[in-house]
């Protein structure tokens, strides 16, 4: 897939647009592709990475994190958090090479949750019984028309508690920070931009331009920018919002985020 941008021929800085909910392996995978193309253009000597995003699924989070960390190996990256950088978003960030975030921008959220609904008392009310033939005691954990068992439950658990040792392992390895005092602060607690800096999860507190002269500045590269935007289809921009918020429920098993 291309770039939907035109370089004339100049250096320049690219500027990427991460919004809103991360998730949908389509909507993440043009990202990775557009981070793919960012790496290997001759023309491109930095990338700001526009965030406000409350983040989202766990899988697509850390491919977004191998794809920045692959374009940052490279060249550098500047994280600019506009809105919001929480969790899968926050995650995604720390593979930057600087992080900036304007003074009321909202950043931390470091952990996870898993989410499922429960029908079985509306299935009932409504008369629809499920008849279920499976290979495995698990094979439908996490299923939406009964409550979960003793051991599911700790099964799920286990399972959330290694993903959120993984996102703090990245943290720590990313900022340059002591794994324990990350842990401290990885209680799914948000932070504005002044205490983050503080804990040592961002590296400044500014606006754009602040962001646009270090990427200038690690670049060696004037302060031309240019918008690099992965192609929507005309079914997401109709749709994106709505999609995002059944998402959960068309799920037959948990979902499994950094929200």
């Amino acid at each position: 897939m291309g770039l939907s941008f035109s370089l004339l021929g100049r250096d320049r800085i690219a500027i990427v647009e991460l919004f809103g909910i991360i998730g949908g392996g389509y909507r993440t995978a043009r990202y990775v592709d557009t981070l793919s193309g960012l790496r290997n253009s001759k023309r491109v000597k930095a990338v700001i990475l526009n965030i406000d995003s409350p983040g989202g699924s766990a899988g697509a989070s850390d491919s977004l994190y191998s794809a920045i960390a692959k374009l940052a190996a490279q060249k550098p990256v500047v994280a600019f958090i506009s809105g919001s950088a929480a969790s899968g978003a926050y995650l995604a960030s720390c593979a930057a090479t600087k992080i900036v975030a304007i003074p009321s921008s909202i950043v931390g959220s470091i952990g996870v949750i898993s989410i499922r609904p429960i029908l079985l008392e509306l299935l009932h009310k409504v008369g629809i019984q499920v008849n279920v033939t499976k290979s495995g005691q698990f094979k439908d954990m996490g299923a939406f028309y009964r409550l979960p068992t003793t051991e599911e439950e700790q099964k799920e658990q286990d399972l959330v508690d290694q993903i959120q040792d993984n996102f703090v392992s990245v943290v720590a390895k990313s900022r340059h920070l002591d794994p324990q005092v990350v842990r401290q602060c990885a209680t799914g607690e948000v932070f504005i931009a002044a205490k983050a800096k503080q804990l040592g999860l961002i590296d400044e507190v500014g606006d754009f331009d602040v962001a646009l002269d270090i990427a200038a500045q690690l670049g060696k590269v004037p302060r031309r920018s240019f918008y690099a935007r992965p192609p929507k289809t005309l079914i997401e921009r109709l749709l994106s919002r709505l999609t995002s918020s059944l998402a959960v429920i068309r799920r037959s098993r948990p979902f499994i985020g950094l929200l």
